[in-house]
């Protein structure tokens, strides 16, 4: 009996579809049509595991992944009979110049050898400005701005708890601070157009609410401005009102009968100069060091918030440049793909800026953007940066196989949806570890690349330690190619004897 139902499936299949004129390809290809939007709807999923190689598919090929997986599960992360890259033929190819006398790893029980491969930040976050809670970061690798309600609970989660365990930070996401934030893992805390967690009822900024929320998490070492981020700079962020849970509402502060709107622009401030007043009232209340995040467009911004900081009386603490071809979230496609700059070239510009008011030594500077791999991170560091944010990369150490189905509450592996069944896969308890291995393996490899040239610290590597192949035969220095020059100093470096001294243990890291 069973086939004739299905054969009754499949006649009437056939006769809706003849009769419908929505889907021109379901009209003329009745039944078999559907395959095709089948096809088309696991293509994402096909293609990495059969039709690509291993330096296709984006945002991250499969060398990549294959890295970030054997890493988080502490399984042998190298490659063997040699690389597969086509060195001399790609443009902007990257080299990093070893020394010939390179500084050895730090063997057990020496200074500098701990068990989780510890990097610190060489600078301490709000030093410079006096804030009554500044302190070094302990790690230079930290979690990027990734929401609860973008992600769901057991992700939160398990983000928090890793970066408890690898000694790294936190960042909330302009979601507010919710429940699935406080397992042991200290927070940035990002703030948003939508002032989750310090709005009123019309959805502006509170400075009473901002002071509850401060009072009542104590994990908050730093609070984050969001001005753009890379997925969809420039616009604003809407959460259906299906998607708003009980949970999502409580850590947003916002009511559940309708839809939750981030509006492109922020109504505390308009400019650089009230931008500047509305950090330095934060940081005032708080104690805390206050920075800022943004993706890159025009420059005009960054000059003048420079030249603002030059006189020392208002600044903010740490600036967080994301490149457009990073972020969690999901945008309209032509802001992904063609608005703000992509991390090098907007930080390079942002950098020079800073260096040329005088004002960059006050300042610490956090890369983020694809820079969860050790090249990549160190490619930060030599432009200038003092910590890097990893976000996509830490989603795949938790279990992301990047379908990109993160906008549609149908994400596989339980990362991206609030849909009970599928987060049941998300077991906070295994995979906090798997991202703590991830961080942990990825500052050992950035502590190798820096002693294999020849320096301490990742903040030490300088930009004519980088070279870039042309694909011509040809190569150019990041230096040059970025316009840094000798007034730039060591990009990103502060006292060289304070991390020497830092780095072999004289040094507390907080």
């Amino acid at each position: 009996m069973w086939w004739m139902v299905l054969l009754a499936v499949v006649i009437a299949t056939a006769i809706y579809d003849l009769l419908q004129r929505k889907h021109a390809i379901l009209h003329n290809f009745p039944v078999i049509g559907h395959f095709r939007y089948w096809l088309e709807a696991v293509g994402p999923e096909l293609r990495q595991y059969i039709v690509t190689d291993n330096n296709e598919e984006r945002p991250f090929n499969r060398d990549q992944r294959r890295w970030v997986y054997a890493s988080s599960k502490r399984e042998n992360q190298y490659f063997g009979f040699g690389s597969d890259n086509e060195m001399e033929a790609a443009p902007n190819y990257l080299i990093i110049k070893h020394q010939v006398f390179p500084l050895p790893m730090p063997q057990p029980g020496e200074p500098g050898c701990d068990p989780l491969y510890a990097l610190p930040a060489a600078k301490v976050l709000g030093g410079p400005r006096g804030r009554a809670r500044a302190f070094r970061p302990a790690s230079v690798v930290n979690v990027s701005g990734m929401s609860f309600g973008s992600l769901s609970g057991p992700a939160v989660e398990s983000l928090n708890r890793g970066s408890a365990l690898a000694g790294c930070l936190h960042n909330t996401g302009e979601g507010g601070v919710s429940t699935h934030h406080l397992h042991g893992g200290e927070l940035v805390w990002q703030i948003g157009t939508g002032y989750f967690g310090c709005r009123d009822a019309s959805g502006r900024f509170s400075l009473a609410r901002f002071k509850e929320t401060i009072a009542r998490c104590p994990q908050v070492r730093a609070v984050e401005i969001k001005l753009s981020q890379g997925a969809k700079p420039g616009v604003g962020g809407l959460l259906p009102r299906r998607k708003i849970t009980a949970e999502i509402a409580a850590a947003r502060g916002v009511p559940r009968d309708r839809d939750c709107a981030s509006p492109a622009a922020h109504s505390a401030f308009h400019d650089a100069d009230s931008l500047l007043d509305f950090a330095e009232l934060l940081a005032t209340e708080s104690g805390l060091p206050v920075g800022i995040k943004s993706a890159v467009g025009d420059s005009a911004f960054w000059y003048e918030l420079a030249r603002l900081m030059a006189g020392g009386e208002r600044g903010v603490d740490f600036i967080t440049v994301d490149g457009g071809e990073g972020g969690t979230g999901a945008g309209p496609l032509v802001f992904t793909d063609h608005v703000a700059l992509p991390f090098k070239v907007g930080f390079a510009r942002v950098y020079r800026a800073f260096v040329e008011a005088g004002s960059s030594d006050r300042v610490s500077f956090v890369g983020s953007g694809k820079l969860g791999f050790p090249d990549a991170a160190l490619f930060a560091f030599a432009l200038g940066c003092d910590m890097v944010n990893v976000g996509r990369e830490a989603m795949l150490a938790i279990g992301c196989i990047q379908a990109q189905r993160c906008h549609t509450n149908h994400c596989p592996t339980g990362i991206t949806t609030h849909n009970a069944w599928l987060i049941r896969g998300v077991d906070p308890e295994l995979k906090s570890s798997r991202l703590a291995n991830y961080i942990v393996n990825l500052r050992k490899e950035l502590l190798a690349l820096s002693r294999a040239c020849g320096v301490l610290h990742p903040a030490m590597v300088t930009a004519d330690q980088l070279e870039l192949l042309d694909g011509r035969f040809n190569s150019t220095t990041v230096a040059d190619l970025f316009g840094y020059g000798p007034g730039h100093g060591r990009p990103g470096m502060a006292d060289q004897e304070e991390i020497a001294r830092l780095m072999r243990g004289e040094l507390a890291p907080d």
